[in-house]
């Protein structure tokens, strides 16, 4: 099992753009972690240091809401991953959790890079086209604390019924042990 070590934000922008593609033309980086972890926050950075050519999709963007992360791995295939493997652009329908319900479409040009950002953003079925898994975790108090101050107290249910959910999907999907790199998320992104 990887220990939990800093993000060299750097060397893991390096890694993804030295690496031979393996999503068509696109080299895909999985950052996936619990909720409040710190996986939007070093997906930002790593987009930031790899630069032009670097494309990031949150699957906050694509869940149905708090019910959606058994449901979300059949529309990132469909919409972004089977597209961008044939080399061709991309597009999703993006989620607007304040109206509850999918809204506009999202354009995804062929990128260089792609950042997939979010939990389970890398299962087994990816295995085989990441050129990079991280994981990234934290402490529960810590991440339900993030959580909370980014959402609010009365999201307190949904926050604890999410975490319940994803400890199942990673257990099921072994991430953390599949992962490439395991990162600190209470660290800073250096």
């Amino acid at each position: 099992m990887h220990p939990a070590q800093p993000a060299d934000v750097g060397a893991l922008a390096a890694r993804a753009r030295e690496a031979v593609p393996r999503l068509g033309p696109v080299r895909l980086v999985c950052v996936d972690g619990a909720a409040g972890s710190g996986k939007s926050t070093l997906a930002a950075a790593l987009a930031a240091c790899l630069g032009h050519g670097c494309a990031v999709a949150h699957l906050d963007d694509l869940y149905e809401g708090w019910s959606g992360l058994a449901g979300v791995w059949d529309r990132v295939e469909a919409q972004l991953l089977a597209p961008l493997a044939q080399g061709a652009p991309a597009r999703y329908q993006r989620y607007d959790w304040l109206a509850g319900a999918f809204a506009e479409w999202v354009d995804v040009p062929v990128p260089g890079v792609l950042v997939l950002e979010g939990c389970g953003s890398a299962p087994r079925a990816v295995d085989d086209r990441a050129v990079l898994r991280i994981f990234v975790e934290a402490p529960d108090d810590v991440r339900l604390a993030r959580g909370l101050a980014r959402d609010g107290e009365s999201q307190r249910g949904h926050w604890l019924a999410w975490m319940r959910e994803e400890a199942a999907e990673f257990a099921r999907e072994g991430t953390r042990a599949r992962a490439d790199v395991v990162v600190d998320g209470t660290a800073p992104f250096g």
